[in-house]
Order: C-alpha cells, then structure tokens, then sequence
C-alpha cells in the first residue's frame, strides 16, 4: 500500500532566517509566503522492508537520505507507529538552487505521512510536522498567502492560512541564473547571519513588516507588497554581507538582475525583487507587464530560465 501528496513550494515575502531551537525548527521571527502553481514536489510513501529514499528517481544516500530518515523516524516516535518506509519524491522545483524545494517536500511528505498511517490530523497538525521536516514547509500545506507565527514551542509554532484565494494580480517569475547547489546551506547561513550587529535590528522589525505585509494583502496593495518584499529580502541578505566573517549568496548575475529590476522600474514597468538563500532572483510583478519583464530579461542576459507562477493550491492527497 502507498499514499502519494503533492505539495506546492513557497516564497517567502517577509522571511524566515534564523532558529531559535535546531531540533524543532522554531523560528526566531514569523514569515509570510505566497504558495506557488509552478512549483511542486509529489511524495510516495510505502511500506518497505528497509528504508528508502529516491529523489526524482535515482537512490539517494549520505546527508541527504540521513536526514529523511531521521524525520520519518521522529514523526513515527511522535504518533507512536512503526515500520520502514520507501520514500519516493519527484521534485518540480530546482532542488537547492534559492527556491525553496524542501518546503514543497517536506509538506508532502509530511500529508503522504499522516495519510499512510491514517492518523487523521487537522491542517495545523499537519503544519507543524512539515515544520520538523523544513521551517519552509509548514506554509506549504496551505496554498495563496500563509503566515508561519513564530511561537515558542512545538504547539504554538505553525502556519495558517492568511488569504487562500486572493483576489489580486499578483506573478512571480522566477529566473534562474544559476541551477548549481548553494556551498552555503540555509541552515549554516541562519546561524552565521546571527554574528551580523544588525541582526537585532532585524529581529525587532519582524513584527510590524508582518503586519504591514498583512495590511497590503488585504488592501490588494501591488506597490505595497512588492515594495515591502523587496525591502525584506535586502535586509536579510545585508545579514550575509555583515556577518563575521561575511559571505553572500548573490553571483555577478545576482546584482545584474537586482538592477535590471531597478531600471525597469524606473521606466515605468512595476516590479520588484525577492530572493532566497540562493543567487536565483524572483521578480514580483503584475500579469499584465509579465511578457515584457520576461522579454527584457531574456534580451539582458546570455543564459537565463524564466518561469511565470501565480498563486498555488495547499498540499493534496493524489491517492
């Protein structure tokens, strides 16, 4: 018997950077995503004779297997069910690559999961197990806009949903400039950002962008939201230049895209950027100056992959 979930990735508009507990992935700030159509990871689980673990077909071993494993095992302890398991997942995401791919994995494993075992929990439940597999993925069990609160333990550190079906034109191309592995993984970045003199400051502003960020969604706010994105994601990724030592994920195209972003801006065509642990750069715009943005970046830059997504569906069960 197996049970299959797909789960759709996110982005985060006001970020989640930084843990206050390793075990249970509590953060030290709340975020806010958009759930993304484009984007999704399809997760089998089975009964097996010993433990398994395929990425987009082909076996996988070392970090990568040790660390589902580990999940499956800590949620078996948790609702107290046995057995090894197959774990098969087909990832629609550039794995590693600054979208984040464990979000929409984490949330389907976790739905494939609670549905093979028949546990019968509610979506909150459901969030915080995606939670212990990827902070990211307690947001992909609910599809629009989310809101991970940050809390301060297991119970109270979930997502809900804040808008499902928002009635706002709103795109997101993600362009991709680099398909390599980041050298430097998430997880390390959060805990070596923390050595940056501004990360109180970074801290202390959690509060009042989530709030305004809430503001604009329910406004249907374009300007707003985009504006208020961009200024997020630059604050984070000024922890990465100001930490000791300091690192970054940007490459040479990283700025090329920022200030193509800024001069189109400037030209009249609204846009706006955000970007992850990674050099990839995800435009926020509206659906109609979406083929012009695309086409001028496309003109811009020698190699470039550009995928148009809109707002996605929270995680499914497909049998």
């Amino acid at each position: 018997m197996s049970k299959t979930a797909r789960a759709h990735t996110n982005i985060a508009l006001i970020k989640y950077w930084g843990k206050k507990d390793a075990k249970l992935r509590l953060p030290l700030m709340s975020s806010l995503s958009m759930t993304l159509d484009a984007f999704y990871s399809d997760t089998k689980i089975s009964d097996s004779e010993q433990m398994s673990f395929k990425l987009n077909g082909q076996a996988v071993s070392g970090p990568a297997a040790d660390r589902v494993f580990a999940y499956l095992r800590a949620m078996q302890d948790r609702f107290g069910v046995k057995g090894n398991l197959a774990v098969e997942s087909v990832n629609q995401v550039p794995t590693a690559a600054g979208l984040a791919s464990s979000s929409s994995a984490f949330a389907a494993m976790a739905a494939a999961f609670a549905d093979h075992y028949q546990l019968g929990v509610d979506r909150q439940e459901l969030s915080r197990m995606a939670r212990m597999g990827s902070g990211s993925a307690s947001r992909s069990v609910f599809g629009g806009f989310s809101v991970w609160q940050k809390g301060d333990s297991d119970q109270t550190s979930y997502a809900y949903p804040l808008d499902e079906e928002p009635d706002m034109d709103l795109r997101l191309l993600a362009v991709e400039i680099n398909d390599q592995e980041k050298k430097i993984s998430s997880t390390k970045g959060m805990e070596m950002s923390k050595s940056s003199p501004f990360y109180q400051v970074w801290l202390n502003r959690n509060d009042s962008e989530i709030k305004e960020m809430e503001e604009a969604i329910k406004q249907a706010d374009f300007s707003k939201l985009g504006s208020l994105a961009e200024l997020n994601a630059s604050e984070m990724h000024a922890l990465t230049f100001t930490a000791v030592p300091g690192f970054t994920y940007f490459e040479p195209n990283t700025i090329k895209a920022i200030k193509l972003v800024q001069d189109l801006r400037q030209q009249g065509l609204e846009c706006y950027y955000t970007i992850d642990a990674g050099p990839n750069v995800k435009v926020l715009c509206q659906g109609k100056n979406s083929k012009d943005i695309i086409n001028c970046f496309e003109s811009s830059f020698v190699r470039v992959k550009i995928t148009e997504a809109g707002f996605g569906p929270g995680v499914t069960l497909l049998d």
